[in-house]
């Protein structure tokens, strides 16, 4: 170790660290030894340390598409390798292999936040490696070309396999109204998994059941209460015979499943007193699961006081609709002051068979439009936008929406009205009815139990396939829907106990679209059955969407946002050291960016943009040059045009522009132009219709490499920004921008500004990591 720290006191990287500091980074480092010819990072694979070569020579090479493997540069003593993927997040984009036998310090990445990253000199030092290679990537396609291809082959993009750079041991708690089903997940050794289920919580002959490499147990337990239930979770989790763990101070963290969140929890939280305060004040919305949820959590603190708790909520996925989506025609003030408005459930599950879709077709989650079909007792249908749910098909509670095993799914208010007083009926009689005798039970007069609908429908019993055709038009309803609202579709998802396991409610639900672009082949339909963590596609070769079966799997969804939530946690500590760190909030008006085809329309040919102020990023500039924005309904005037020119044309304006010019924009970043409407621009010489590239921008930071590494950030994390005034804020989503060129500033649009009485001068601190891609 002394050999080792003197070592690197020489090095430029290190050499303003403390002995201390040295000494804490060796103690939470490793050195690993690679032979000759053996891989010390795989193309494609996320980068999870900082490498530094202690003795012996790597090169960096790729493989083309010939097999020929070209040599990019070498490695020798004292260099450093994998600072690019901590920074961008991208994954690594050659294969480093050792030509000698090589000896590498590992720093792991929490390790580098921890000590490197709150280093200014380091930070300096990192930022100008990583600042040149940025640089010098602009100019070589090739290398561009290198970094997608290295997304491409990433073999877990969305850590659904649970293979986080620290090993984890993490247990999920999912409590429901008389039942807790529980999964434990070793991130290390995968064969000490188990999941299982105490069945009749608060009855009679309640058990515990349980499923593992090992196989499968059930263990009678009397009549048990929720404490009584979860001790015999953990006593089975600490079995000297039987068990995974010999103390629970073992565990990561411990994930709960919470079916409400309100308008507040967008994303998973550590629980502290104000979440266990929340979930409890969201109890009046989810009487019958928040309320065990609850008690499962006060519990699991009590047994494990220095273990995490976080809560992951079922409605969190959804909480990013618009307006427009999730509120109601009620008079206003049932929403302002009662919370009425669409909520959405089911949340885990459409995120992580969405995941699921995206890393199956190698596409960027954040780019796609997806639907997805959770078909189960309980259903609803998502509309999901590049990444974002934009609706979904249960409302304030999961009683809206399809028709389901005994829910009614979508009805007219009065027909309640109606019941009530002609059949002389309660409120809660009718609640009853609508929640426990309806649906597919109530259509078919046979079972909520789509299974026995289906053997009845095959021997012609006319209300089993009525009620099979119900569900199903209602699903195609809802899917034809979605695809207006989101503009098109990439992928069709289906998924849940019906979704995955019913070829005939799947073909009904596909019937009719291939106008769509949806077709769905039928053998393929019939035949397959994927297994956990399998994707099965029974797209026909004709179909431009693809349609996919995807097991659905909550527990593990709710382990992977556990382990990101854990990992938050060491770039929060980052942030909260930089507290003191402002930067200026600055407000974009609508303006225009041209691609050279546009100018010469506009303008004139050959004409070049006119130099008239500098914007405060380097190298942007407002121009001389105005245009006209002529939309469906109306237009807007003199709108300025800010260069340099761009390969696209694009749009930014605010919501309030929408409605003038009559379009409706996605809220995207910049340059992700895709499916976003088009509009007729107006300038000096002549007019130009683009066929897409009206965005309102998404609210977002601008960071240069030494910005972003000295707050523990990559390129394209979401965060939360507090910006204190008359009354402070903060603002959720923001999305995180970084560039060599790029001068730190948050950029929102004028709607915001308003809306929040931002004015001149005021500035903002970061408060804590939201997302990560």
């Amino acid at each position: 170790m002394e050999n080792i720290e003197k070592f690197l006191a020489e090095l430029p990287l290190f050499k303003k660290f403390s002995h201390a500091d040295l000494k804490k980074l060796i103690e939470n480092s490793h050195v690993k030894t690679f032979s000759p010819q053996e891989v010390i990072i795989h193309f494609g694979h996320p980068g999870r340390f900082l490498g530094i070569v202690l003795d012996g020579e790597a090169e960096a090479v790729i493989t083309s598409k010939t097999g020929e493997r070209i040599r990019l540069g070498m490695l020798e003593r004292g260099d450093f390798l994998g600072e690019m993927s901590l920074l961008t997040g991208e994954p690594t984009s050659a294969d480093v292999i050792a030509l000698k036998k090589c000896n590498l310090l590992l720093i792991p990445q929490q390790t580098f936040l921890t000590t490197v990253a709150v280093n200014p000199e380091a930070v300096k030092v990192m930022a100008k490696t990583i600042t040149d290679r940025l640089k010098s990537r602009q100019k070589n396609e090739e290398e561009q070309t290198r970094v997608e291809d290295a997304w491409q082959n990433l073999p877990d993009p969305y850590g659904l396999r649970l293979s986080p750079a620290i090993p984890r041991k993490i247990l999920v708690i999912n409590c429901g109204s008389s039942s807790l089903k529980y999964s434990y997940f070793d991130t290390a050794q995968e064969t000490n998994n188990l999941e299982g289920i105490v069945e009749r919580i608060g009855l009679d002959n309640s058990c515990i059941i349980s499923s593992s490499n090992k196989g499968k147990a059930t263990k009678e337990l009397g009549s048990v209460g929720y404490e009584e239930a979860f001790k015999a979770v953990i006593a089975l989790l600490t079995d000297s015979k039987e068990g995974v763990i010999s103390d629970l101070k073992e565990l990561s963290a411990v994930g709960h499943r919470v079916v409400h969140g309100g308008d507040k929890y967008s994303s998973p939280v550590i629980i502290d007193e104000q979440v266990i305060e929340d979930i409890d004040k969201y109890s009046s919305l989810a009487p019958l699961h928040n309320p065990p949820n609850l008690m499962a959590i006060k519990e699991s603190i009590k047994l494990m006081p220095d273990v995490p708790q976080v809560a992951v909520f079922d409605t969190g996925f959804h909480q990013k609709m618009p307006r427009h989506a999730y509120l109601y025609g009620l008079p206003y003030e049932y929403y302002e002051k009662d919370h009425i408005r669409r909520y959405g459930f089911h949340g885990i599950s459409h995120n992580y068979v969405a995941l699921q879709a995206a890393s199956y077709l190698k596409r960027n989650f954040r780019e796609m439009k997806i639907i997805t079909c959770h078909l189960g007792n309980g259903a609803s249908l998502c509309a999901i936008d590049h990444g974002r749910s934009v609706d979904t098909s249960m409302g304030l509670t999961p009683l809206e929406g399809l028709i389901m095993g005994t829910r009614c799914g979508d009805l007219d208010p009065s027909a309640i009205i109606y019941i009530c007083r002609e059949k002389g009926l309660s409120i809660d009689e009718v609640d009853e009815i609508l929640n426990r005798e309806s649906g597919l039970k109530g259509l078919s007069g046979i079972s909520s139990d789509l299974r026995k609908i289906e053997e009845e429908a095959n021997k012609g019993n006319q209300r089993a396939l009525i009620a099979m055709h119900v569900f199903g038009y209602r699903i195609r309803k809802y899917i034809g829907a979605y695809m207006a609202a989101i503009g098109g579709l990439d992928a069709l998802v289906f998924t849940g106990g019906i979704g995955e396991g019913s070829a005939w409610i799947r073909s009904l639900a596909c019937q009719e679209l291939s106008h769509m672009e949806i077709r769905i082949d039928n053998i393929l339909n019939k035949t397959t059955s994927p297994g956990s963590g399998e994707v099965g596609d029974i797209s026909d070769e004709s179909s431009r969407i693809k349609v996919l079966v995807i097991p659905t799997d909550e527990g593990r969804m709710i382990a992977r946002e556990t382990i990101r939530t854990l990992g938050y946690q060491d770039v929060s500590q980052v942030i909260e050291g930089q507290k003191e760190k402002k930067f200026p909030i600055e407000v974009s008006a609508h303006h225009v960016h041209l691609g050279r085809n546009e100018i010469n329309v506009l303008f004139g040919s050959e004409s070049k943009l006119t130099h008239r102020s500098d914007l405060s990023q380097p190298g942007q500039f407002a121009c001389e040059e105005t245009v006209n924005l002529i939309g469906p309904k109306g237009r807007v005037e003199r709108v300025r045009i800010l260069g340099p020119e761009r390969k696209e044309s694009q749009v930014e304006i605010s919501m309030t522009e929408e409605f003038k010019l009559g379009v409706k924009a996605p809220i995207r970043a910049s340059g992700d132009l895709k499916g976003s409407p088009g509009i007729t621009l107006e300038g000096l010489k002549g007019t130009s219709k683009i066929p897409q590239g009206v965005i309102c921008s998404f609210r977002h930071i601008h960071m240069s490499p030494e910005d972003a590494l000295s707050f523990g950030l990559k390129d394209r994390d979401i965060v939360m920004v507090e910006v204190k005034g008359e009354r402070t804020l903060i603002f959720g989503d923001v999305l995180v921008r970084v560039h060599p060129d790029f001068r730190l500033s948050m950029h929102i649009d004028t709607d915001e500004a308003n809306a929040a009485n931002i004015t001149t001068g005021m500035e903002g601190t970061l408060v804590r990591v939201q997302d990560r891609r």
